[in-house]
C-alpha cells in the first residue's frame, strides 16, 4: 500500500487508523511501510532497528497498553522471518475494537529481535513461544527458554518449514 494516506473527518473507530497511519508515516517516513488498512485492522511494516522505538511512540501518543499477541512466520526463500505484534488498547475508548499490528522481518540465519517486553509486558509468554517454535532470540527478554517444548528438546524449531515430524 501506499504511504499517502488522506485525513478523515472525526474520531470514530472507523477514521481512527488514517489518523494513526497519517502520524506515523509524516514521523518515520519512509521508515515506515503500510501493508494494509482495513476497518479495524491496520498493519505497518519496520525495519528492526525502528521496531522498539515505533512501539514506544504508539504507545506513549495513542495509548496502545497491550499486546494481545505476537508471532511468528518462517519465509526460507526470501531467508526471512516476519514477526508481528497485534496492537490493542484498554485504556483508550477509540481504540477499542482496533487492532494495529506492528511487524517486522529480521535474518532467518541469524533470528534476533529486540524485545518489546519492557513496553507491552503482556508479550512476554508470546515473545517466548516465538523463540521456541522459530528460534527468534529476543534481545533483552529476560525468559529466552523452553515453555511449551520438552527441556531436552534438540530438533530444529518445530514452526520452521524444513522440520519434519520423525517417522512421517
Amino acid at each position: 500500500m501506499d504511504n499517502q494516506i488522506e485525513s478523515s473527518p472525526g474520531k470514530n473507530s472507523i477514521y481512527i487508523s488514517h489518523d494513526i497511519l497519517k502520524s506515523l508515516v509524516e514521523k518515520y517516513n519512509t521508515k515506515i511501510k503500510i501493508v494494509y488498512d482495513k476497518r479495524n485492522r491496520s498493519k505497518i511494516m519496520v525495519e528492526p532497528e525502528n521496531l522498539v522505538e515505533t512501539a514506544i511512540f504508539l504507545r506513549d501518543h495513542y495509548g496502545f497498553d497491550h499486546a494481545e499477541s505476537a508471532s511468528g512466520t518462517d519465509y526460507p526463500k526470501d531467508n526471512e522471518i516476519e514477526i508481528n505484534y497485534h496492537l490493542g488498547s484498554y485504556s483508550n475508548q477509540d481504540l477499542l475494537p482496533y487492532i494495529l499490528v506492528l511487524s517486522t522481518k529480521i535474518n532467518r540465519n541469524d533470528p534476533k529481535s529486540n524485545s518489546l517486553i519492557n513496553i507491552f509486558p503482556s508479550v512476554e509468554y508470546h515473545e517466548r513461544e516465538t523463540y521456541e517454535m522459530l528460534g527468534v532470540y529476543f534481545i533483552g527478554h529476560p525468559r529466552n527458554e523452553r515453555f511449551l517444548l520438552p527441556e531436552d528438546w534438540a530438533d530444529i524449531p518445530p514452526l520452521r518449514k524444513e522440520f519434519r515430524i520423525k517417522g512421517r
